[in-house]
């Protein structure tokens, strides 16, 4: 966008630039027990790249989480550490069992945002937490096919969905007051975080693992 186009803008609309200049950077840490984005520090030295979706699903077994993203039976097998997402495919996709929920990790891609409705009709329950570094990053909650609440992690007063606030109560537990127009300086931490105190679920580096269960979708998709 040209200056002077920009210049004109912000002209036309001081507040917004004053919103801008005064926004406060915090970070976020949790205030009662339970997880806490001081516990996802093994985020950044793993094998975890710059995209990645982490889903949770409650109610149903892996082969149907696979199906549900996107997988073909035939897409489905045994995962290992040669297995990585490529530009012109395949896409992989890992998933494991933890007590009632099924979670898959997505390298590189973003399928089961998509699916998030389909992962959760019929009674269920959906969790996702998106990492872009070149895009937003995301936590999306889904019930019975419906989006309850859609948070970017970076600025959580950013939320949308059927029940924007539904959530709320779990962003002031990691020190995040919801009604602030603040900046969160560990975004994936905290979107972790806050997808473990949903799920009741913690995830650690042993759960990234190989060999194990998962689905390699061909095709060019990210």
């Amino acid at each position: 966008m040209a200056p002077e186009i920009t210049e004109a803008f912000f002209a036309a609309h001081p507040e917004i630039l004053e919103e801008a200049r005064t926004f406060e950077m915090v970070r976020a840490t949790a205030r009662t027990p339970g997880a806490s984005p001081e516990d996802y520090a093994w985020e950044r030295s793993s094998s975890l790249q710059d995209i990645y979706t982490i889903v949770f699903v409650r109610g149903l077994d892996e082969h149907e989480v696979l199906r549900r993203i996107g997988a073909a039976d035939e897409d489905i097998r045994l995962i290992t550490d040669e297995d990585y997402s490529q530009p012109e495919g395949p896409e992989i996709i890992t998933v494991r069992r933890i007590e009632d929920w099924t979670i898959a990790i997505e390298d590189c891609g973003w399928r089961a945002r998509e699916a998030l409705p389909d992962l959760s009709r019929d009674g269920g329950e959906a969790v996702i937490a998106l990492r872009h570094d070149y895009a937003q990053h995301q936590v999306t909650y889904a019930v019975d096919g419906q989006l309850i609440t859609d948070i970017n992690p970076g600025f959580p007063i950013d939320r949308h969905g059927a029940d924007p606030d539904r959530l709320n109560h779990h962003l002031r537990e990691l020190g995040i007051d919801p009604a602030a127009s603040d900046s969160i300086d560990n975004p994936i931490p905290a979107a972790l975080a806050l997808a473990s105190r949903i799920t009741g679920v913690m995830l650690t580096p042993q759960h990234l693992r190989r060999p194990i269960l998962g689905a390699a979708i061909p095709g060019a998709y990210f």
